[in-house]
């Protein structure tokens, strides 16, 4: 199969879909590879990589993206739009339950745009998720961190604390992967911890990783509205699969909180759950609402390209080499996969999407 890797567009998204050694492992299988040029510089593969791999690199996007199969990292945006083709296989990350024009531009192509957040295995584990949920979740108290002191717009709080004064504050909306790596690395530094979450189950799980260190909170209005205002660092780690993330935290909340105090919303690709967050990027990351510092880059992972390039391509390489050896069959024969599917034959096919635009649900061209 003829496979296209075009240079990611997204602000600052030094990602790339398929690392040399993925295009080796393609390569040997029979298939063809194409690069767009200096795809992957941005994560520290050069073309001389790509080529010594087998891949052949091409001069413009349009290149590309005239495959078969096109692996990306980020959804396409306005300008990647023309290329899309009927029948083309599109695997990347895509989240639509927040992005009506991707999701019209993509019913109207005709291509079969499959998801990596969406694809689940039977146990409802999402194995193309997870890697960018680790590294997102470590970088959210990273960027917390750095955006609490004074110069960059924060109260000028260290996380860790000192001898004699108290230890910064971390609430965590959501115990799952991101909020789980996000604990991790807020213990690590010292700070005072709270995870909430609406799964019992989880939070037992949570203490047998944290003990005492983390307090484990059952999620509720009440709940969010008593830990929220004394938080100096916020993270929103809330996952509904491939539905739009939940509010909650209120703008009449965020007012309650410290003037500095800092609203990571790892979320902010699914919507966001904090009512006053809205999309940045890495270029512009934060600014200021209530006096609150948002930061809401909805490629976080994009930060450290080489380490999530390859961690990505570790998951996602087996669907590849499948969608690369069948095809749309590929679909038909493995159910996780079958899960990612959104888009196929100008059907909006996924049931989470579905519910969020009822009314693209039996769009047809």
């Amino acid at each position: 199969m003829e496979i296209g890797v075009p240079k990611e567009t997204k602000d600052q998204e030094f990602r790339v879909g398929l690392s040399p050694s993925s295009v080796r492992v393609l390569q040997e299988a029979g298939h063809q590879v194409w690069i767009e040029t200096q795809a992957g510089a941005g994560a520290g593969f050069t073309d001389e990589d790509y080529q010594h791999s087998g891949a052949k690199i091409v001069a413009t996007a349009a290149e590309a993206w005239n495959r078969e199969l096109v692996v990306k990292v980020k959804e396409p945006l306005t300008s990647e739009y023309p290329y899309l083709q009927k029948e083309q296989l599109l695997f990347t990350y895509l989240h639509l339950a927040a992005d009506r024009p991707l999701t019209e531009c993509l019913i109207d192509s005709g291509v079969c745009a499959i998801a990596y957040e969406t694809v689940e295995l039977p146990d409802r584990r999402l194995p193309l998720l997870t890697p960018m949920s680790i590294i997102a979740g470590r970088l959210s108290v990273q960027f917390g961190a750095r955006f609490l002191e004074r110069q960059q717009g924060g109260r000028g709080v260290l996380l860790g604390g000192v001898p004699g004064v108290r230890r910064g504050k971390v609430v965590i909306l959501g115990g799952g992967v991101v909020g789980t790596e996000a604990a991790k690395i807020a213990v690590g530094m010292g700070a005072q911890v709270q995870i909430l979450d609406i799964n019992v189950e989880r939070l037992a799980y949570l203490e047998t990783l944290f003990g005492s260190r983390v307090e484990l909170l059952y999620s509720n209005s009440a709940q969010i509205e008593a830990v929220v205002p004394q938080a100096d660092l916020l993270i929103g780690a809330v996952l509904v699969p491939g539905r739009r993330a939940p509010i909650l935290v209120p703008r009449g909340l965020v007012q309650q909180m410290h003037p500095g105090a800092v609203i990571v919303d790892v979320a902010v690709d699914q919507g966001g759950c904090i009512e006053t967050l809205k999309s940045t990027s890495h270029t512009n990351p934060t600014y200021i609402d209530e006096g609150v510092v948002h930061y809401g880059v909805p490629n976080m992972p994009g930060a450290v390209p080489w380490s999530s390039t390859q961690a990505l391509n570790n998951s996602t390489l087996p669907y590849v080499l499948k969608l690369a050896n069948e095809g749309i069959k590929a679909v038909a024969s493995d159910l996780a996969l079958a899960k990612g599917v959104n888009v196929q034959n100008h059907q909006l096919v996924h049931s989470a999407v579905r519910e969020v635009f009822p009314d693209l649900s039996n769009a047809k061209v």
